[in-house]
């Protein structure tokens, strides 16, 4: 599970994100760090039971992110993230798609499928739902699906229909996706019970048959 003692440190971080702060709280960032890598090692065990590709005895720690923000490109110059992220979960075919874990007081959340494709993978995407759109459907409008993640189409959309598709065409709401994510948000005391791994790769699990169709979509 992941301690109090995680979550405390990251609003602490987002107050104080600056590298004199974070120098003098190394050791709880330290800490910190370590109770992810112990939690992510607990989720690849459990997810491996759930999808089979994931390996089991995968290092958890290439699966943690680095907490060090790049701000070569962006007007924030804040240094720090103020989450832990744990992703690269699964041997997928492509690595933009798969699982993502999101662990951040109060801004927790669990995702899977594949954020903003460009160039051959989008367009490799909307290929796969136009000639097997029903596929799609029968996940994203599955009963339980829409319980767990909400609506998967309420996604930033093109305001123009893409290139070499008709307006009329039937899943033109899917087409004019620019994202294929879904999406739950965790409240901190589901990452803090002792079952909290299980919890978190079952959720996995009902994510699989969407990066399942993405993955097909590019290979």
């Amino acid at each position: 599970m992941i301690q109090k003692e995680t979550f405390d440190f990251l609003a602490d971080l987002a107050q104080n994100n600056a590298r004199e702060w974070f120098a003098v709280n190394k050791g709880r960032y330290e800490h910190a760090h370590q109770n992810v890598i112990e939690f992510a090692g607990q989720l690849i065990k459990a997810l491996s039971k759930i999808d089979a590709s994931v390996d089991a005895d995968q290092d958890p720690k290439k699966c943690v992110m680095r907490i060090y923000r790049d701000t070569r490109f962006s007007k924030d110059k804040t240094p720090y993230k103020i989450n832990f992220g744990i992703g690269r979960l699964n041997k997928s075919k492509d690595p933009e798609t798969g699982y993502y874990l999101q662990i951040q007081p109060g801004g927790s959340f669990i995702a899977g499928g594949y954020w903003m494709p460009e160039g051959e993978h989008i367009r490799s995407i909307r290929q796969e739902i136009d000639y097997n759109a029903a596929d799609l459907v029968s996940i994203i409008d599955a009963p339980d699906f829409k319980k767990t993640f909400g609506e998967f189409r309420d996604q930033e959309k093109l305001k123009t229909v893409p290139k070499g598709y008709d307006a009329d065409n039937e899943h033109i709401d899917l087409l004019k996706l620019k994202s294929f994510i879904a999406y739950r948000n965790l409240k901190d005391k589901e990452l803090m019970t002792a079952n909290a791994a299980t919890h978190i790769a079952t959720l996995c699990g009902k994510l699989q048959p969407l990066n399942v169709f993405l993955e097909n979509a590019l290979s």
